[in-house]
């Protein structure tokens, strides 16, 4: 039979057969179309269990996260952070910076991280007089807001910056206090710091004793974070000597007892030289704590005739010469912050 004829023959296969055989189709497409939905189903099962609502608001806002190999040398990574690659490391020195109170107890400066001459980093600063303003921390666990959704649902703060660390689910993953509601874990072996706030002001705690509930006994804001940059003895105290860069936050208490929140601009800095930085840096600061870093250590400042907006890129770990840069589908979008500080005029 040719296959003209093997056409023509079924053509004229009898009608009871045709319409089991487009049964048999149409099962077998019902079929694996249940199986897909079981699969999506058992996929936003997992999500859900693991990440909760937050696990899906990543999967909307950015796609997702992953991370890819690179050189020291890739034209992907900044050059802050290809400079920061490069043995032995260069040393940093602190450029010219000057304070602008732009309202009564609150200033703002950027200082230049100056390597060779030439500037390799900012940090952004804020400094501000507890006694005069409001300090509180929040919690956004189903990843919802970033540094844009935060300025809207929080028109009243003059400053938003990232906060202390999360957990999968986007919930405070250390000792935290937010507006006199406590969370995070009842137990925990807290050996950094801690940022406090109260109605008697606000400061930065050295918790190498390892007492957190008493540091923050009485606290409306508070929340533990690690590692200690600068302790109370005037030392850094950044144990791991990883060189894994990211943009980086710290809240620190200078001399005078004022609050410094930074946010490097770039990601030229590991912990353990961001501390030494500081350290010799001219903020005379005698306590800071770093807070997350990453693409979520955002900053926003507004205050009267003077707005500033960070939008945070860079995180890579690096170990050796293999350096790991942590990227996302949705390249344009904003990262959430779930946990973030936040400055406000007192209504009292």
């Amino acid at each position: 039979m040719n296959k003209k004829q093997g056409t023509q023959a079924a053509r004229e296969l009898p009608a009871p057969l045709k319409k089991a055989g487009r049964m048999i189709l149409k099962r077998r497409l019902m079929a694996g179309f249940a199986l897909l939905l079981l699969a999506a189903a058992g996929a936003c099962w997992w999500v859900w269990e693991r990440n909760g609502a937050y696990g899906f608001n990543v999967l909307w806002r950015r796609g997702g996260t992953y991370w890819v190999n690179v050189k020291t040398d890739d034209p992907r990574l900044s050059p802050a952070m290809r400079l920061a690659l490069t043995a032995p490391v260069p040393a940093a020195t602190s450029g010219p910076m000057s304070w602008q109170e732009r309202e009564k107890g609150f200033e703002v400066t950027e200082l230049p991280v100056m390597v060779g001459g030439r500037e390799v980093d900012r940090i952004l600063l804020a400094r501000i007089d507890p006694a005069q303003y409001r300090f509180i921390v929040r919690n956004a666990p189903d990843g919802d807001k970033g540094i844009d959704e935060w300025e809207r649902a929080l028109p009243q703060a003059l400053l938003i910056v990232n906060g202390s660390f999360y957990g999968l689910k986007g919930l405070p993953d250390t000792p935290f206090i937010s507006e006199g509601t406590a969370m995070g874990p009842r137990r925990y072996n807290a050996r950094a710091g801690a940022f406090v706030a109260g109605k008697n002001g606000a400061g930065v705690r050295d918790l190498r004793d390892g007492n957190w509930q008493q540091a923050l006994d009485g606290a409306s804001d508070a929340m533990v974070s690690y590692p200690l940059l600068i302790g109370d003895d005037g030392q850094t105290h950044v144990s791991s000597n990883s060189r894994w860069l990211a943009n980086r936050s710290f809240v620190a208490q200078d001399r005078q007892g004022r609050i410094i929140v930074g946010t490097t601009k770039d990601a030229f800095f590991s912990l353990a030289r961001l501390a030494q930085f500081l350290k010799e840096s001219p903020l005379d600061l005698k306590v800071a704590l770093n807070l997350d870093g990453g693409p979520l250590a955002c900053q926003s400042v507004r205050l009267p005739g003077f707005d500033r907006k960070l939008y945070a890129l860079w995180e890579a770990q690096v170990e050796g010469n293999q350096v790991k840069l942590l990227r996302w589908p949705l390249s344009n979008a904003t990262w959430a912050m779930a946990v973030v500080l936040t400055v406000e005029r007192k209504t009292d």
